[in-house]
C-alpha cells in the first residue's frame, strides 16, 4: 500500500534552488575560508594585516587573526587616538605567537610605525610638507609625531633664524619638512623653520606687491647705526639715511632714537628684487627752507642780535628761534659788529644748507641813506623862474 505524502512546502522550494544555493553557499564559505588563511598568513609572516575587532576589555582589544583563532593588541597601543570598538578594522603586526591558553600579541603601535616609515619617506622624496606633533621637549630641541613615528627637530631649526631656547609646547601641531632620512639608522631630522621661511617669503613679496612710494606707514627701529636708521615694516627691512632723517642737524636728531621705538615714516622707494625698502622721515615734516620763505621775503629789513663774530662772519639771532649769517663783506660802515649788538639788516638770501638767513648790514645802511636823502630831497624848497634869471643877471653884472 502506497502512501501518498505532500511534501513540505520549505523542502520543496529547497529541493527548488538545491543545487544554485548550495553551490553559493560553498563559494561564500570558500572565500570565507581563503580570507581567514590571508590574514592568518599576513599575521604570521609579519606583515601588516587589518584584522576586525571582536571585543575590548580594560587593557586589551581582542582580535579576530583567522583559524577560528584570536589576537590581542594592548589597548595602550592606542592611546594617541579614539579607541576601537566591536566591528572596527584596525592595523597590526604580530608581536608574539600564542599558545595553549595564551593570545597571540599583536602591536597596532608597530604597524603605524611601519605605515609611517613608508609614508615619511614618500614625503622626502617629494619634498612635500609634513603635518605632525610636537611630543616631547628634549635638549637641543623637540620630538615630534608623524602619524606614530618619532623624529626629532633640533631647536636650530624650529624657529625663522634658529632658537636658543624652547618656544612651542607640548602638542602644538606644525608643519615640516623632512631633511634627514636615514631609515638603516632609524633617524628622522624634520625642519619647520624650512616652511616658515617659504611663508615668510610669499608674505613679504605681498606686501611688496602693496606697497609704492609716496605711502606713509609706521615701523619700528631695529637699529640705530652711525649713519642710518634701520626700520621694519612688516618683516621687511628698510633704512633712513641721515639725509632723509631731519632737516636740520641730523647726526644730532639720530641720537634721539634707540631700538623697538615705533616710528612713521613715508616710503621713499621699493627694491622688490632686493626686498628691501627706503624711507624718509624729514619729508613728514615742513621744510625749513618754506617756512623761512613765508616769514622773510626778499630785501625785507629785520632787526638781529649778534650771537658770535669769527673771521667768516657773525652769526645772528632774528627771534628767537631764526639764525642768520652776516658775511664780511656785508658789515656796515663800522666794520665788524660787537657779539650782543643789536643791528639792523636786509634779508639777502636762505642758505638751504643750514636753514640760515644770509643777511646784510650794508644793504641796510644804504636802504637808509636812501630814505635819507629822498626825506631831504621832499623837503627842500623849489625855485622859480624870477629867482633863477635875477641870479643869472647878477652874475652878469659882476662880469
Amino acid at each position: 500500500m502506497e502512501t501518498n505524502q505532500t511534501p513540505n512546502p520549505e523542502e520543496q522550494e529547497n529541493t527548488k534552488k538545491g543545487p544554485e544555493q548550495g553551490q553559493e553557499e560553498e563559494l561564500s564559505m570558500a572565500d570565507l575560508l581563503k580570507a581567514e588563511e590571508q590574514v592568518a598568513e599576513k599575521v604570521q609572516s609579519r606583515g601588516v594585516v587589518s584584522v576586525k575587532v571582536v571585543q575590548v576589555t580594560a587593557d586589551l582589544v581582542l582580535v579576530d587573526i583567522g583559524e577560528k583563532k584570536e589576537g590581542a593588541i594592548p589597548l595602550a597601543d592606542f592611546q594617541d587616538e579614539k579607541a576601537p570598538v566591536a566591528g572596527d578594522e584596525v592595523q597590526a603586526v604580530l608581536e608574539k605567537k600564542g599558545g595553549e591558553g595564551r593570545y597571540t600579541m599583536l602591536s597596532h603601535r608597530r604597524a603605524r610605525e611601519r605605515a609611517a616609515w613608508e609614508l615619511a619617506k614618500k614625503l622626502f622624496e617629494a619634498k612635500e610638507r609634513v603635518k605632525g606633533k610636537v611630543t616631547e621637549i628634549v635638549k637641543g630641541g623637540y620630538i615630534v609625531d608623524i602619524s606614530g613615528m618619532r623624529a626629532f627637530m633640533p631647536l636650530s631649526l624650529s624657529e625663522l633664524g634658529g632658537a636658543h631656547k624652547h618656544y612651542l609646547p607640548p602638542n602644538a601641531k606644525i608643519k615640516f619638512y623632512i631633511t634627514d632620512f636615514n631609515e638603516k639608522d632609524r633617524k628622522v631630522v624634520v625642519s619647520r623653520r624650512q616652511v616658515l621661511e617659504e611663508d615668510e617669503k610669499v608674505r613679504r613679496g605681498q606686501v611688496l606687491a602693496e606697497v609704492a612710494p609716496g605711502r606713509i606707514v609706521r615701523g619700528v627701529v631695529a637699529k640705530v647705526t652711525e649713519d642710518a636708521l634701520l626700520v621694519r615694516f612688516q618683516g621687511i627691512e628698510g633704512s633712513v639715511s641721515l639725509e632723509d632723517l631731519a632737516w636740520k642737524d641730523p647726526q644730532e636728531a639720530l641720537k634721539g632714537y634707540k631700538r623697538g621705538q615705533r616710528v612713521k615714516c613715508k616710503i621713499l622707494a621699493v627694491d622688490k628684487d632686493g626686498e628691501k625698502l627706503a624711507f624718509g622721515i624729514k619729508q613728514l615734516l615742513p621744510n625749513p627752507v618754506d617756512m623761512l620763505k613765508r616769514r622773510f621775503a626778499r630785501f625785507a629789513r629785520v632787526k638781529a642780535k649778534v650771537v658770535s663774530v669769527a673771521a667768516e662772519g657773525a652769526v645772528v639771532k632774528v627771534g628767537e628761534q631764526t639764525e642768520g649769517f652776516i658775511r664780511p663783506e656785508d658789515y656796515g660802515a663800522e666794520g665788524a659788529p660787537k657779539e650782543g649788538a643789536e643791528l639792523n639788516v636786509v634779508v639777502v638770501g636762505i642758505n638751504y644748507d643750514n636753514f640760515r638767513l644770509n643777511l646784510s648790514v650794508k644793504r641796510a645802511e644804504e636802504v637808509e641813506d636812501r630814505k635819507r636823502m629822498a626825506q631831504y630831497l621832499k623837503g627842500s624848497p623849489s625855485l622859480t623862474l624870477g629867482q633863477i634869471l635875477l641870479e643869472n643877471s647878477e652874475d652878469e653884472g659882476e662880469l
